[in-house]
């Protein structure tokens, strides 16, 4: 069965509701959790020093897929591997990050949704 590990600097209250969607999204691709999917969970509660740790815990155990939940989290991912996909969210942009090469082409192992809080604030009707 394959392993995707999610990992946040936040904590699994604060992720709750995305990890919910998560859920839901990977239930209507025929993935359930515990049935057919393992997903191990890793919080750095804020403290941020733990999510190289916990990049490169995943990464020994040979998870299919690492979904970051967090900025931090996805730089320390993309330090721990380049080989296992990562698909990340943020409200920042990962482009001027450093986390990805472009929007539309984000190369290497590395990809995911950006939530544009920010520059599309005043552009709402």
């Amino acid at each position: 069965m394959p392993v995707l590990g999610y990992f946040s600097s936040q904590s699994s209250n604060w992720d709750a509701p995305r990890l919910s969607a998560l859920r839901q999204s990977l239930a209507e691709a025929g993935y359930v959790e515990g049935s057919n999917l393992g997903i191990e969970y890793r919080w750095a509660e804020g403290d941020y020093h733990r999510l190289a740790a916990q990049a490169e815990e995943f990464v020994r155990r040979g998870v299919a897929v690492i979904v970051a939940g967090s900025l931090p989290a996805a730089l320390a991912a993309k330090a721990a591997t380049t080989s296992i996909p990562i698909v990340f969210v943020m409200g920042a942009d990962p482009v001027k990050l450093g986390v990805v090469a472009s929007l539309n082409q984000p190369g290497g192992n590395v990809t995911g949704l950006m939530q544009f809080y920010g520059a599309l604030g005043g552009k709402r009707l």
